[in-house]
């Protein structure tokens, strides 16, 4: 009983840093969003070197979903784990 305890704080705590990881990698997407926006909106009008700097900075953005995605992922599958811990414990 008290190894479930044991094992939920470490999932909570996990849980929980993955959450302020996701916050942070959010805002950095909205920052670099913003950047691309204006960088795309360059490109439509300037030369190749504006292109450039829109293939990188949607590289940017496309990286840095990717990152939120594999958080949120980690998070669903501590979530599915603490769920089945949960359901182990005595009522």
């Amino acid at each position: 009983m008290k190894r479930i305890h044991k094992r939920l704080f470490r999932i909570n705590e996990k849980i929980a840093s993955l959450e302020a990881e996701s916050r942070q990698v959010e805002a950095e997407l909205e920052y670099h969003r913003s950047i691309n926006d204006d960088a795309q909106r360059d490109a439509a009008v300037g030369n190749y070197i504006d292109r450039e700097e829109a293939g990188l900075t949607a590289a940017d953005v496309r990286r840095f979903e990717k990152t939120l995605s594999i958080l949120d992922l980690k998070r669903a599958r501590l979530l599915d784990k603490r769920s089945q811990l949960l359901a182990r414990l005595p009522e």
